[in-house]
């Protein structure tokens, strides 16, 4: 891949066995099958058009980008479970599969999934909103005065909560693995970003932390919370909980407000300490990769890129001609 002097921006993540990575035009998953090989699942960008004008709108653009990539991700996280499910399965039981899916059952299960993952990331802010703020009125409510106090006592216990959570689920196999995608796919595109070409041996070069990613918004949250929920007084336990969740979308708009700024700030040698706590948070969501793994994170890119220049170059190609189901056997 020839060096860029400014290379377009390209964000992913880790899935099952595999990694999704996003372009202007289409995303695209890899997955790495059983039998080694590596399939594709490729699905153009079909954004309504008052989605991409929303996306234009400061804090509104961060809610709908967050949103909309719960969404489809759940899609290209379906397509890898999928996959390794496959792989277990015997060639008659691979027809019936196949069979169901050419009738729209898949279909309609890929709908459910898309809504299962915005109604899963709503449910995890409101879990995470609510219950520290609950454990710290319980715990502190007498003791301090200061709402400042108060929401920065909440924000440590909300901290707390998450690395817990992040360190227990690391400890389980399937989970360490796509922390090694993840690894894998963050030095993909940092290698893409500093012009190398992609090869195995120069994507290991690099970090696994990347200051553009999903970790560092989760601790921006929380920090940008303390400060916006001191702005607020409460008198009761369902008053604070109420403030909190009816402020949530301001919360989720600033922080990736903030998110962009620290990311474009990240080469200035002071101002680069901002986006630190969410570099360090990813010491706990990404895992150095093995070889096998960015080698599947280099062909998820590659393939994504190759699909975006063929559309680019042919502006009248109808995206409908990509794949637009999943195909746990041809990928």
């Amino acid at each position: 891949m020839p060096e860029q002097s400014s290379p377009a921006i390209y964000g992913g993540q880790a899935v099952i066995e595999g990694v999704m990575f996003g372009g202007k035009h289409v995303n695209v998953t890899a997955v790495r099958r059983k039998n080694q090989e590596i399939t594709f699942l490729e699905v153009p960008k079909r954004d309504k058009k008052w989605v991409t004008q929303l996306r234009k709108v400061p804090l509104l653009r961060g809610i709908v980008s967050i949103v909309d990539a719960s969404a489809k991700g759940s899609k290209h996280l379906n397509y890898s479970a999928e996959a390794l499910a496959d792989d277990e399965l015997s060639p008659e039981e691979r027809a019936q599969q196949k069979a169901k899916q050419e009738s729209g059952f898949s279909l309609t299960m890929i709908l459910g999934v898309a809504i299962m993952g915005i109604i899963s990331f709503v449910f995890g802010k409101v879990v995470l909103t609510v219950v520290p703020a609950v454990i710290e009125q319980f715990l502190f409510q007498h003791v301090f005065s200061s709402t400042f106090v108060h929401s920065l006592l909440e924000g440590v216990i909300k901290i707390v909560f998450l690395l817990a959570y992040l360190w227990g689920i690391s400890l389980t196999p399937m989970i360490k693995r796509l922390f090694q995608y993840h690894g894998a796919e963050h030095k993909v595109i940092s290698a893409y970003e500093a012009g190398e070409e992609l090869t195995v041996k120069n994507v290991q070069k690099y970090s696994r932390l990347h200051y553009r990613c999903g970790s560092s918004f989760m601790v921006l949250t929380v920090i940008v919370g303390v400060v916006i929920y001191s702005f607020f007084h409460w008198d009761n336990l369902w008053e604070r909980v109420y403030i909190r969740l009816l402020l949530l979308p301001l919360v989720i708009g600033v922080s990736f407000e903030l998110l962009r700024i620290t990311n474009s700030m990240r080469d200035i040698p002071v101002l680069r300490y901002l986006g630190y706590p969410g570099l360090w948070l990813q010491l706990l969501t990404t895992k150095e990769p093995n070889d096998d793994q960015v080698e599947v994170s280099i062909a998820s890119f590659n393939r994504m890129r190759e699909l975006d220049a063929e559309l680019e170059r042919n502006a009248s190609a109808e995206l409908s001609t990509l794949g637009t189901h999943l195909d746990p056997v041809k990928g």
